[in-house]
């Protein structure tokens, strides 16, 4: 019972930042999983099948609040899906733990770009997202799906960035669109490990318990990333990216304990310390707009640049 317990709790932490941010529920589902002894790929099992549940509750919450762009769900999620079954037909038969390191790396260099580019950058509004094009699109979903169902976790944190920074979409978009993206790529790792680890290698009680926690959540979620400033919600992925991933590459490394310790201590206080620089600036930035009548933008010069 206290297993079941902490797995609920785990779903409901992990599906609170998942909904708020875009990423997080596979990569703290899988770590409380392993960490209770499952192997890989039956962790990876029990994520993506609770998924399905978290995924289908996040993303029409997501919907209600306006927070999804459907061209951009169906051109990332239909390859993402085809990505996911792949990888979830590899991890079934090989170690999946090999592939983390480089996923980490990426996923560093993306979050370090996605924390500089909203905590200093971001002078230019976001672009309405159908300008994104399929070769663009369609590559990122094939890419986060296979990352995603071999690690147990991935398709929010390589997606999601991506479309912040270099798609320049709005947070809240990228984030729900992903959000209900991820039910495609959940169906298609599930029914992947379903045909090659078998359903008995499921742990179904704990698909249960982290679905309980999430779906409580869910709604609450999707509001907090309706009304958070676009700059501190960026600002605060791109540090939590590069704070997690940093974790992995300094393991891989075989960095000693201290040593680890103390540059994550260090990596996650000038994260923080970013992210309330965000919220200042974001401040200002509200303030300055409540002073100027929407009628009147117009004749406005622009400030200058720097």
């Amino acid at each position: 019972m206290e297993r079941l317990l902490v797995f609920v709790a785990a779903g409901f932490l992990a599906q609170l930042i998942d909904g708020s941010l875009g990423m997080g529920f596979g990569v703290i589902g899988t770590s409380v999983l392993v960490a209770a002894g499952a192997s890989a790929a039956a962790a990876s099992a029990v994520i993506h099948a609770a998924k399905i549940g978290t995924a289908l509750v996040s993303g029409a919450s997501h919907w209600r609040f306006g927070n999804v762009h459907w061209r951009t769900v169906l051109l990332i999620g239909i390859p993402g899906a085809i990505g996911a079954y792949a990888g979830a037909t590899l991890l079934s038969n090989v170690d999946g733990k090999q592939f983390a390191p480089i996923t980490a790396g990426i996923l560093f260099v993306l979050g370090g770009y996605m924390l500089a580019r909203f905590a200093f950058g971001m002078t230019r509004k976001p672009t309405d997202p159908s300008h994104l094009k399929p070769h663009f699109l369609i590559p990122l979903g094939a890419v986060g799906g296979v990352v995603d169902a071999i690690g147990g976790g991935g398709w929010g944190p390589v997606t999601t960035p991506t479309l912040m920074t270099m798609g320049r979409m709005e947070p809240r978009k990228a984030i729900g669109s992903v959000s209900l993206s991820e039910l495609l790529v959940a169906i298609a790792a599930t029914l992947g490990f379903m045909l090659h680890l078998g359903p008995e290698e499921v742990e179904w009680g704990a698909v249960g318990a982290l679905l309980l926690g999430a779906v409580i959540v869910a709604p609450f979620a999707a509001w907090v990333v309706k009304v958070m400033a676009p700059r501190v919600l960026g600002t605060f992925v791109g540090g939590l990216i590069v704070v997690l991933n940093a974790r992995t590459i300094l393991i891989a490394m075989g960095a000693p304990g201290p040593l680890r310790l103390v540059l994550l201590i260090g990596l996650g206080v000038g994260s923080a310390v970013l992210v309330w620089r965000s919220w200042m600036v974001a401040r200002e930035e509200a303030a300055l707009a409540a002073l100027i009548p929407a009628e009147d933008e117009a004749q406005v010069p622009a400030a200058p640049a720097g």
